[in-house]
């Protein structure tokens, strides 16, 4: 291992250490409306949004009404993006000519970014006008992780015992005080390394070789700021944060590495702060952590060791680089995978086509998870439902009622933590079967055996877990994918979520029991462990089949010198 990817790993792990208990304690007052140092310079714009949409900072809802205002304002968005991606060729900022977008793929579009997914069936700088860059795309990867953030919030309020407050109002907290002050800083700093932000056409340069080419630029640094930010993971460009448009240098390989984790990350602590339990959030923390230097473990060093095939012939000194930037290293481009995939963004840095068949297993399991940190809100009510399933679990085992923060687990909330984890295995498993039952579904496989099945696995995880990234070797442009796709990307997003928020409004109605000596105790590394186990064998028992016939096959006939 190389002293650059030692640096680079401690700087970004450092950084989420240190920033975890500020960031949870600042959330915790701007969520409990307790004065911050931005009051000054943003309280008179969040004052002048409620009084235009009607409400005020301690308007309340219940449940049902703030999951309805939560789709509902998700359904004005995707539709009024597809309408706007349809005529950009009549749109102004679009100096390019771009045409409007076809039905198919205007609505993958659509649902995709809507839903916090960015999956792309399109290349940005061939495809999209600068209007639908920052004027559809960039708005929606504000208020879509901000939707998704303010539901995690209402959760838990709901935990801590208070009420669920207003979904409008978290929402706009959410854009002015998290999203946009860490946007612009990271945006200055991305114009500092060299990432373009103008609105000036395209350039055509003259190369050595007598060719004419066309360098595409536009508002790129302010797009990789809340890429990253927001866990979106969408890129400007085709090639994404790989392309030194978007990510120029090892610094901005770091930047935009961390900028992935901070808001993620400090939300585990914002629960501790709001509940009062601080050592359960250290505690589900230290979990999530443990599976994040998991996959950085697998996805690093398989690829640091190289293709047994290529070592064999004597080809290969500094591991397996096929796919990647040479100015991050394998070093730098794990640590940005890895966190991609743990906080489900979706962006890369490298084509994760081309990584060995151990190191993608690393990518599935975050996706499988979806509890690694995850996006911000989101990630952490995917912990919550695991935790709700342990405690349940280990509740049967020595045969007392499960409690947790000091309300009951009965029924009804088994139920909904239990409907919330089996829609995504069960979005994902249809999903790929009817893709390779099907010959539309078959026609997009550009590779064959189980690399092939990787594929359409990869694309239809990636999707129920609102991730975006893809394996190159999907024709994800078809209209069978981009239709199915969009479907589970729709899905994937909200019936989780509204299941998990039905969960935080049943446990707030509950009355807090007193605590025994026989009360399970959530905040010991005991709870810890077990909680890392139940994760493990849950999602095994889900998902193993699946795996054996793709990556892992993969990995056994790659060492039979067979590729696919």
């Amino acid at each position: 291992m190389s002293l650059s990817t030692v640096l680079t790993w401690v700087v970004v792990l450092a950084v989420f250490l240190i920033t975890i208990k500020p960031i949870g304690q600042y959330m915790a007052k701007v969520f409990t409306f307790q004065p911050t140092f931005l009051d000054r310079p943003l309280g008179w714009l969040e004052n002048g949004i409620f009084r235009v949409i009607g409400v005020s900072r301690e308007s309340d809802m219940t449940a049902k009404q703030y999951g309805i205002a939560f789709v509902g304002t998700n359904l004005i968005w995707v539709l009024l993006a597809y309408f706007l991606l349809r005529i950009q060729n009549i749109l102004p900022f679009n100096p390019q000519h771009m045409s409007g977008l076809n039905p198919f793929l205007a609505f993958n579009t659509a649902a995709s970014f809507t839903t916090n997914t960015n999956w792309q069936a399109y290349s940005g700088e061939n495809t999209m006008s600068y209007f639908s860059q920052f004027g559809v795309l960039s708005y929606l990867q504000f208020v879509t992780p901000a939707a998704g953030g303010a539901v995690g919030i209402a959760v838990v309020r709901a935990l801590a015992g208070r009420k669920l407050g207003n979904f409008f109002v978290d929402l706009t907290l959410v854009c002015t005080r998290l999203l946009l002050p860490l946007a612009i800083v990271v945006t200055l700093i991305l114009v500092g390394q060299g990432v373009p932000e103008t609105l000036g056409a395209y350039l055509q340069a003259h190369t050595l070789g007598g060719q004419t080419q066309l360098i595409p630029r536009g508002p790129i640094a302010s797009w990789e700021a809340i890429e990253h930010l927001g866990q979106n993971g969408g890129g400007f460009t085709n090639a994404n944060s790989a392309n030194p448009l978007e990510n120029p240098s090892a610094l901005s390989n770091i930047i935009e590495t961390i900028s992935m984790g901070l808001l993620p990350v400090g939300f585990f602590y914002f629960f501790g702060v709001m509940t009062g339990r601080r050592k359960l959030a250290w505690t589900i923390t230290a979990v999530a952590g443990s599976f994040f230097m998991i996959m950085l473990a697998l996805t690093y060093f398989p690829e640091a060791a190289g293709n047994p095939i290529v070592n064999s012939l004597g080809l290969a000194t500094h591991g397996n680089m096929v796919g990647k930037e040479v100015r991050f290293g394998i070093g730098g481009t794990s640590i940005f995978e890895t966190a991609t995939m743990a906080f489900t963004t979706g962006s890369v840095a490298s084509a994760h086509d081309s990584f060995l068949p151990l190191s993608s297993l690393s990518f599935f399991i975050g996706m499988f998870l979806n509890m690694v940190f995850g996006g911000k809100g989101v990630g952490f009510l995917n912990m919550i439902m695991f935790v709700i399933i342990t405690i349940f679990l280990m509740g049967l085992m020595v045969g007392r009622t499960p409690e947790f923060l000091g309300k009951k687990i009965e029924t009804k909330e088994v139920t909904l933590a239990s409907i919330a984890f089996l829609i995504h295995p069960l979005l994902i498993l249809v999903g790929t079967a009817i893709a390779v039952h099907s010959p539309a579904g078959l026609k997009g496989i550009y590779n064959g055996g189980p690399q092939g099945l990787g594929e359409i696995l990869y694309g239809f995880t990636s999707a129920a877990a609102n991730n975006g990234s893809a394996f190159g070797g999907l024709g994800a442009a078809l209209p069978f994918y981009e239709i199915a796709l969009g479907i589970v990307v729709i899905i994937g997003r909200y019936a989780s979520v509204m299941a998990m928020l039905l969960l935080g409004q049943s446990l707030l109605k509950k009355k807090t029991v007193p605590e025994t000596s026989g009360t399970m105790h959530t905040d010991t590394p005991l709870f810890g462990g077990i909680l890392f186990g139940a994760i493990i064998i849950l999602n095994a028992l889900t998902f193993f089949p699946i795996m054996a016939l793709g990556p892992l096959a993969e990995q056994y006939l790659m060492l039979a010198h067979h590729l696919f």
